[in-house]
């Protein structure tokens, strides 16, 4: 599969293009943080966004999806980040949809995937447990009974969990807390009792969410994959998150990068536009080369999912593409805010959302040292 959009892939991307711009600009988050609002989203939105199939996209046919694939979702995705579109689109298909697609039993999906594909069902992942991404660092437990699990533990950043229907909550059956074997993925209702949920108000408006679990009730059909194994499903999963946040991220930077050259442009200083200072001029190209060079990295990940590559060459995709965009986004916010001079730290103009942004999507399933070290790693070193 060749490195580029095909022609229904460009229609795709024009129509999210279109749609985010029209119907979800920055205004609308910022409508949605000075409202104080309660789901961190406009729920009409959303169901316009399933109405274009946006949830469906990279789920099979027979669950209600469209069998697009991820480079679809990709680009709907890039248009989502140019405007910070708030919506559960992230948490819930990238990452909760693609947990039961991977290693949810028949009547699991069955009962789910279409749910989340007609945009009914909304899904989060209770994994983190510190301050920092760390994937195995599970202490939350699950213990068996003949009912099925007892679970208790606490969970942090948990994107959505506010909002959520579902709960995919990583939890341990066996070992302990940093090893790989012995994690279960476990379905749990956010409803139910013993599940106390705390939102956050992240720096960038973002949703999410602190979650307490006390002795949680779940039947052994609430299992995700095998016991014990869980960390087989979650790796792939949190691979093809991290793709999806990746391809997020280039689309805010684009966007970041493309005010900035405008006000460029429109600023004048001793009766020149600032844009024609060699200095800027320099900055400038330097961001327009690390932004080519992240979309590079975002379209080969995308391409390799739609090509079923191994888990293995998916992983070093992953950890290269989310290093490389987080590395890119950084520089562009923190430089569009300074070309943007003083008036750019100012909440009137919309440049200061952007590296709220950065801030908080650097940090998401693991910032640029964790997957350089990952990266290392996975290479032999």
């Amino acid at each position: 599969m060749p490195m580029i959009l095909n022609e229904e892939q460009n229609m795709l991307k024009d129509q999210a293009k279109a749609f985010c711009t029209d119907e979800v600009p920055i205004g609308q988050l910022r409508k949605l943080r000075d409202d104080d609002s309660a789901d961190g989203f406009d729920r009409d939105t959303w169901s316009s966004m399933v109405e274009l199939g946006w949830a469906g996209i990279p789920f099979p046919e027979e669950h209600g999806g469209l069998a697009f694939g991820y480079k679809g979702l990709g680009v709907v995705t890039e248009e989502t980040g140019r405007t910070l579109a708030a919506s559960p689109l992230f948490a819930t298909v990238w990452v909760g949809g693609t947990i039961l697609n991977l290693g949810g039993s028949d009547a699991q999906k069955a009962a789910l995937l279409p749910g989340v594909a007609s945009g009914e069902k909304l899904l989060a992942l209770a994994l983190e447990e510190s301050h920092r991404h760390s994937p195995y660092g599970i202490s939350t437990t699950a213990t068996k009974s003949d009912a099925g699990y007892t679970i208790s533990g606490s969970k942090k950043f948990v994107l959505d969990g506010h909002v959520a229907d579902q709960l995919v909550v990583a939890a341990r059956t066996s070992g302990s807390a940093g090893e790989r074997e012995g994690i279960s993925l476990l379905l749990v209702d956010r409803a139910a009792d013993g599940v106390s949920v705390t939102r956050t108000k992240m720096v960038d408006s973002r949703n999410a969410a602190n979650i307490e679990l006390e002795g949680v009730q779940v039947g052994a059909d609430a299992l995700i994959g095998a016991e014990g194994q869980g960390a087989d499903i979650l790796d792939r999963a949190l691979d093809i998150a991290r793709i999806g946040i990746s391809a997020e991220m280039l689309g805010a930077a684009q966007e970041c990068f493309d005010r900035t050259i405008a006000y460029l442009k429109e600023r004048e200083q001793f009766g020149v536009p600032i844009g024609s200072f060699q200095a800027l001029k320099h900055r400038a190209a330097n961001m327009f080369c690390e932004l080519e060079l992240s979309r590079s990295c975002v379209l080969e990940a995308l391409t390799a999912l739609d090509e079923d590559r191994t888990p293995e060459e998916v992983a070093k995709l992953a950890s290269l593409t989310k290093a490389k965009v987080g590395e890119t986004f950084h520089t562009v916010s923190r430089e569009g805010i300074q070309m943007h001079g003083g008036i750019g730290m100012t909440d009137e103009f919309d440049i200061g959302f952007f590296i709220k942004r950065a801030a908080v999507t650097e940090q998401t399933f693991g910032d640029q040292s964790f997957h350089r070290n990952r990266y290392g790693e996975l290479e032999g070193y």
